[in-house]
């Protein structure tokens, strides 16, 4: 049996790949839409030909390569009854099976993160009939398990999890090895686990989310302390959903002098800046959005602060930014970038256009000042919670759009995050709003409390 798992890090995603070499098939189970490349060609390497797509759900954080890998290899897609995809596809439902030479794939409904969520349990036949590991999807993950508020209210999803996790996937054999749909940096969980596997059997004895307890105890705990939702997921939900066939293009990427890009602004088109915050600060386009594709969750932030409707432009530093921008982009369901500034800010300076700069202070210069400053923490409330300055004022950076007009703009403010980068996202969104008194702290509150 031939067995893959292929991980992409930013959103914290896992792909797979299942088969039989010697029959040289095999499926493919929840592709991401950008690991559709390497999947194809690690097939190729393999002498596999890709029969079947599974996924165990509707995602609502990333957008799927289901359609184009079905577009280049001729596969059948197959996903549970009751997730009413729109494309061609074969219905699944508990208990059936997919065999592809030795591998056998049997589904397990476990509903509780979506009503048409399933796992996978596989077995090698040429060793035994019972099941290898198990394809947890969003479900049961390393350390934690899904949460239950993205498709249903959070009491129901997590009364129905309860059954899928305790009646259903615990009764697993212990030493079934566990494979989820995400690791550490998803949204679908709370807690995850930097390991990207682990069998039955620890996750029962270690696994403080499974824990036994009634079902009424579970269920409130389920809800307590959810991250925020993926941005963008009822559009992505919905893509995911929908015949991949009838999709619109995306817009050919134009590489647009200073002057272009500037028409382009003036007609409604949104600057996303991916240099680092301290390039930003050092200069950038009056209205654009620091989001560094270098630093944490570029797409997630991204889909946090902007609409996935919205015509985008990029301020890049290079082609290999540019291209890793627009796939990243892509994944989360934003497919109008119109075009990137050729030439830079440099190019942006020579034609003569504004340039805006945004103040930097560091965690000194605030430690002696704080008593009588103005800060906005931009973390998250979980963050907020575990530890903040004393009189800051806390509103998370994806709250800020419509909620700016709590501060006051004709006072000095001091913006600070964990460490420099959402706080750069916060200080452009304000500086849009007209305030000119931002200080963008450097270091973040990691550095703070070393101090």
């Amino acid at each position: 049996m031939y067995f893959k798992q292929l991980v992409k890090e930013d959103l914290g995603c896992a792909s797979y790949m299942v088969g039989c070499i010697n029959k040289g098939v095999c499926a493919v189970v929840d592709p991401r839409l950008d690991m559709v490349d390497d999947i194809l060609e690690l097939a190729a390497a393999k002498g596999l030909q890709v029969e079947a797509v599974i996924e165990t759900h509707n995602h609502a954080d990333h957008i799927s390569g289901h359609g184009e890998i079905a577009r280049r290899t001729g596969a059948t897609i197959y996903i549970h009854e009751q997730a009413q995809a729109e494309y061609p596809h074969k219905n699944l439902k508990d208990g059936d099976e997919l065999v592809l030479g030795v591998a056998k794939l049997r589904v397990i409904h476990t509903p509780g993160h979506r009503p048409e969520h399933i796992a996978i349990a596989v077995a090698d036949t040429s060793r035994s009939e019972d099941p290898w590991l198990v394809l947890t999807g969003d479900s049961l993950f390393i350390g934690d398990v899904a949460r239950p508020d993205l498709a249903v209210a959070g009491e129901e999803g997590a009364d129905a999890l309860y059954d899928s996790l305790f009646e259903r996937l615990l009764q697993l054999e212990d030493g079934v090895e566990v494979y989820p749909a995400h690791v550490a940096g998803s949204l679908c969980g709370r807690g995850m686990n930097p390991k990207t596997s682990s069998t039955i059997g620890y996750e029962r004895k270690h696994n403080a989310a499974v824990a036994p307890r009634p079902r009424a105890t579970f269920i409130a705990d389920m809800n307590e302390n959810l991250p925020q939702r993926p941005p963008n997921m009822y559009t992505i939900v919905e893509r995911n959903r929908g015949d991949y066939a009838q999709e619109e293009a995306p817009l050919q990427l134009l590489a647009l002098d200073a002057l272009a890009f500037q028409r382009e602004m003036e007609r409604g088109a949104q600057v996303i800046d991916t240099r680092s915050p301290h390039q930003f600060c050092e200069g950038h386009i009056p209205g654009g959005i620091d989001v560094f594709l270098r630093g944490s969750a570029f797409a997630t932030r991204t889909g946090f602060v902007v609409s996935s409707a919205s015509r985008l432009l990029l301020v890049v530093k290079d082609e290999r930014d540019l291209h890793d921008a627009i796939t990243q982009l892509a994944v989360v369901g934003f497919n109008q970038v119109v075009g990137y500034l050729d030439g830079g800010m440099d190019g942006w300076r020579e034609a003569g256009l504004p340039v805006e700069q945004l103040e930097q202070m560091s965690i000194d210069e605030l430690h002696e000042i704080y008593q009588g400053q103005m800060i906005l923490d931009v973390r998250d409330q979980s963050e907020w919670d575990e530890g903040h300055i004393k009189g800051a004022k806390h509103i998370p950076y994806y709250f800020l759009e419509e909620r700016y007009q709590e501060l006051d703009s004709s006072q000095p403010l001091a913006v600070i995050c964990a460490g420099g980068q959402r706080s750069t996202i916060a200080c452009a969104i304000l500086q849009k709003h007209g305030f000119t008194q931002l200080l963008n702290v450097l270091g973040g509150m990691d550095t703070w409390n070393r101090v």
